[in-house]
């Protein structure tokens, strides 16, 4: 453990160094202009306000909106030098907030192998897994270790997780890594292994398991949950270029869906400075929002003279404390309160999950950060895991009196009924991952939990019911940052397959609109300043090519032409530089 944390000790100050030196070179080509003053007309401006209400003009004063009304307003009220930009009819909206994701884990394309299925990548088999494995190995040093990431064991033909000897048949002398696209299990081979002190005699840690051969009891290469933590500080140690390649990657990957404000949920100590200092120093372009793992930062939070409002500036901000729950349903480690409906052939017919905590720990946890007034982000995807969160949050409110708490319920994938009415009585504000729909779906339905079950999974209109202001997002990059895809997938609850899966829990487009503007920017006590075009709040706005509250098919076809944060034009579509047409 003393190497791991020096080793992050130094990754960090080598990130640090490496930050300032790049940021000067950045800065002086790739930071907009912010003109003094900006005007646009003859719009389709969808401001999401309490009314949301649409206007078609409006005037910027430097990083902040000034003015909405009629074109024929706005032009009266411009100045001589204002750059004007006629929308042509086109749709402005409010920026794109990541509600819940991992920024810049988007970027882990520009360090590793991007194992995905289709419809994301071409992996149908362990022979394609090995095949993009081998050749990697000719581009790496002795000893090195071969990452990748996003294989998913459903989508194999052979209908299992690769083991430690398919990995070994690649190579014996690599140490080779490969994260599941939950996020949630890894694989390694003998070399990872044998470097992460992994064999027959090693416990299963708390919250975690280590498959084994059911003969012999020898690891199998499947780490699953806290397992993953004893081999991926090894394999996932990022040198300070790689890490910038991730977050410049994952930077523009976002600019080009619209995203204004990116969020990683759940950093350790390093990645915390690491992306403090980038937003400083300007290389990360969008807003960034942070949650504090307590797994790792509980020593660093529980401080008495610690608060993370000292570091927050108008481009970064810590605003809740991670804790998860459990895993994902896909990877048979979401705790859920009756078995799976087809089990694993490992486990017994009344597997069910498993839980990261005991419910005496986290009532601990959530009651230190609940009496100390910090938000709290809980992971949970089964409504065995929910229940476990909803019981500790009660447990913390009959200690501490707080007001307006916004605790965020992560996923919320299996909330019942029953449950999302605590979440009200609670002040709970669930985040639905509601592309599981599209991506998980079939398998949901006819695999993991079965038709009545899988036909609850993200339950956006028994929310709306109950009055529980919600968000909606991807978890990037568990699967690709595509607003588009998202509130298409809260609107018609499609699947792969094309069917519908519990079309009783569609929502609108504003609805679904909402969920990734306004109501993403309050469950981050964000609204003040960002969310909804009005006027005095900040200027983070995107241009589309068409209406995303017409037909659900635009919802997946619009493109991003344009993107603004505070003012500063930062993208345009087909173009390294942003344009402005003077009239």
């Amino acid at each position: 453990m003393r190497s791991i944390v020096l080793r992050l000790i130094l990754a960090t100050f080598l990130l640090i160094v490496g930050v300032l030196i790049s940021a000067y070179f950045y800065l002086k080509g790739n930071v907009p202009s912010l003109p003094e003053e900006q005007v646009f007309i003859h719009g389709n401006i969808l401001t999401m306000n309490g009314n949301n209400s649409i206007v078609e003009a409006m005037i910027l004063r430097g990083s902040q909106i000034e003015f909405l009304g009629s074109t024929e307003e706005v032009l009266k009220l411009k100045g001589a030098t204002s750059r004007i930009y006629d929308l042509q009819g086109k749709t402005l909206v409010p920026g794109f907030i990541d509600a819940h994701g991992h920024f810049p884990g988007t970027g882990l394309r520009a360090v590793g192998i991007d194992l995905s299925s289709p419809p994301l990548g071409n992996v149908t088999s362990v022979a394609d897994i090995q095949q993009k494995l081998e050749a990697k190995l000719a581009t790496l040093d002795d000893g090195e270790w071969l990452f990748g990431f996003g294989y998913d064991d459903s989508l194999l033909k052979e209908h299992r997780h690769p083991n430690r000897h398919d990995l070994d048949a690649v190579s014996t002398e690599h140490p080779i890594f490969l994260l599941h696209s939950s996020g949630h299990m890894a694989l390694v081979n003998s070399a990872g292994l044998v470097l992460a002190n992994i064999s027959r005699e090693t416990p299963d840690p708390e919250g975690g398991v280590i498959g084994r051969n059911s003969d012999s009891g020898e690891p199998n290469g499947l780490l699953q949950e806290h397992a993953t933590d004893l081999a991926a500080s090894l394999a996932m140690d990022f040198s300070p270029s790689d890490f910038l390649a991730m977050v410049d990657d994952a930077s523009q990957a976002y600019l080009a869906a619209g995203v204004t404000t990116v969020q990683s949920g759940g950093v350790d100590q390093s990645l915390f400075s690491g992306l403090r200092w980038l937003s400083k120093l300007q290389r990360i372009p969008q807003r960034v929002v942070v949650w504090p793992l307590s797994a790792e930062m509980s020593s660093t939070l529980l401080k008495d003279d610690f608060s993370l409002s000292d570091i927050e500036t108008d481009k970064f901000s810590a605003t809740a404390v991670k804790i998860i729950v459990d895993g994902s349903i896909q990877g048979y480690t979401a705790f859920l309160s009756e078995p799976y409906f087809r089990q694993p052939e490992e486990e017994a017919a009344d597997y069910r999950g498993f839980a990261r905590v005991s419910q005496q720990q986290l009532d601990v946890e959530v009651q230190g950060y609940y009496c100390r007034g910090y938000q709290i982000a809980l992971h949970g995807n089964g409504d065995a895991a929910i229940q476990m969160i909803l019981d500790a949050v009660e447990k913390a409110r009959g200690q501490c009196a707080r007001r307006d708490t916004r605790t965020i319920l992560v996923h919320s994938q299996m909330a019942r009924v029953d449950q999302l009415r605590r979440m009200k009585d609670l002040e709970i504000s669930p985040s639905f991952f509601v592309a599981h729909t599209y991506f998980w779906g079939d398998r949901h339905r006819d695999q993991f939990l079965g038709p009545q079950r899988a036909a609850r999974i993200s339950p956006l209109q028994d929310a709306l019911s109950d009055d529980l202001r919600f968000t909606l997002h991807l978890d990037s990059p568990v699967v690709p940052m595509d607003v588009g895809r998202l509130m298409w997938s809260a609107v018609t609850r499609q699947t792969r397959s094309g069917s519908a899966l519990g079309g009783d829990q569609r929502i609108t487009p504003l609805q679904a609109l909402r969920g990734v503007t306004i109501d993403a920017a309050w469950q981050s006590f964000k609204e003040k300043n960002i969310g909804s075009l009005e006027v005095g709040k900040q200027a983070d706005f995107v241009l589309l090519d068409r209406n995303p509250l017409g037909k659900n098919s635009d919802l997946l076809n619009f493109k991003v032409e344009k993107v603004w944060i505070g003012g500063r034009c930062y993208f345009e579509l087909g173009s390294r530089h942003c344009s402005f047409a003077a009239k």
